[in-house]
């Protein structure tokens, strides 16, 4: 069975591999360095996966968003998911 059916784009596939790549670092960095539950901004004490996770989430509710309220190109809504992951993941 093929995957023709599938309809892949480039920017479909680099997004799936872009979140493999990002979950095999994390499990590398865990490893590595292993982390400590740790309060930021948000109401509860999170670890480096916690935060992650929260930031994947919340950047599929920006696309989500973005596609409904604005005719915008989607590059403008990765440009911002991969703002608010970063202050996620280092403030959050």
């Amino acid at each position: 069975m093929g995957l023709e059916w599938m309809a892949w784009t480039l920017p479909s596939a680099l997004f799936f591999i872009s979140i493999g790549v990002a979950l095999t670092l994390m499990t590398v960095l865990e490893v590595y360095f292993p982390t400590i539950k740790r309060q930021g901004f948000l109401p509860l004490a999170t670890t480096r996966g916690d935060r992650f996770f929260m930031s994947l989430l919340g950047s599929a509710f920006i696309h989500v968003i973005w596609l409904a309220v604005s005719d915008s190109p989607v590059l403008w809504a990765s440009a911002l998911s991969v703002g608010y992951g970063a202050i996620l993941l280092r403030w959050g």
